[in-house]
């Protein structure tokens, strides 16, 4: 997918933040570190729970639901290395922040 979304303006997120937002039908967090602003789909690739609601700490989201951690800038976790999030390109062009959805993971697959 080559176009981006507007999902906000950079007063909407502050520093600290996880916000949700659907794209194209689709729901993707959002979150707004120190190191700048990264998006995932919205869906914990362990069991599915909604990341978007878990608690962010420096550049980790922690799942509500089962708590594991993920790093929003590369999706990685160390609990288990076959599993990360689908993460999306943002972009801030002026004050609006952009996102361009990658094309895998399971909610572009209608899961």
């Amino acid at each position: 997918m080559d176009e981006f979304f507007e999902v906000g303006t950079l007063e909407d997120f502050p520093i600290g933040t996880s916000h949700v937002r659907v794209v194209n039908d689709r729901k993707i967090a959002l979150f707004h570190t120190r190191s700048g602003l990264f998006a995932s789909d919205n869906t914990c690739p362990h069991r599915g729970g909604p990341l978007g609601e878990g608690d962010l700490i420096g550049d980790e989201v922690i799942c509500p639901w089962h708590l594991w951690t993920f790093d929003v800038r590369t999706g990685k976790t160390d609990i288990d290395s076959d599993l990360h999030l689908t993460t999306h390109e943002v972009r801030v062009d002026e004050r609006r922040v952009l996102v361009r959805l990658s094309a895998d993971g399971p909610e572009a697959a209608g899961q």
